[in-house]
Order: C-alpha cells, then sequence, then structure tokens
C-alpha cells in the first residue's frame, strides 16, 4: 500500500515538468508574435528558430512524461 502511494505521489511530482514545458512553449511563441511585430522582414528566420524551440521544449516534456510513466509503472 505505501509503495503504490509513493508511485503515485512521485508520478505526480514529475509532471511538473509538463507545467513549465507548457509555459515555455508559451514564452516562445508569445516571443515570436513580438519580434514578428517589430521587425515583418525576419519572419520566415524568427519562425525557423521558434520551431526549433518548441521542439527542443517539447522534447523535455516528452522526457517528463517518460519519468512519470517508468515511477507509475515500473
Amino acid at each position: 500500500m505505501l509503495i503504490q502511494a509513493s508511485q503515485n505521489i512521485g508520478a505526480g511530482l514529475s509532471t511538473f515538468g509538463l507545467a513549465g514545458a507548457g509555459i515555455g512553449i508559451g514564452f516562445i511563441f508569445s516571443a515570436l508574435i513580438l519580434s514578428t511585430a517589430r521587425n515583418p522582414g525576419l519572419k520566415d528566420e524568427l519562425f525557423r528558430f521558434a520551431i526549433l524551440g518548441f521542439a527542443l521544449t517539447e522534447a523535455i516534456a516528452l522526457f517528463a512524461l517518460m519519468i512519470a510513466f517508468l515511477v507509475l509503472f515500473v
């Protein structure tokens, strides 16, 4: 019983990384909108950098989710 409760608490705590990734993605795209509004000529280059940042941030979220599942089911 105690082991199951510890697994559930650990899985819940490891999902804090998902919240951080969501905040990071919001920051990335808000910076993209702001920088495109300031300099529309660099829109394509800025979008490429934003997509790269999104992919790296999303990878961190997937790692956090993987750790949550490992704690819960292994």
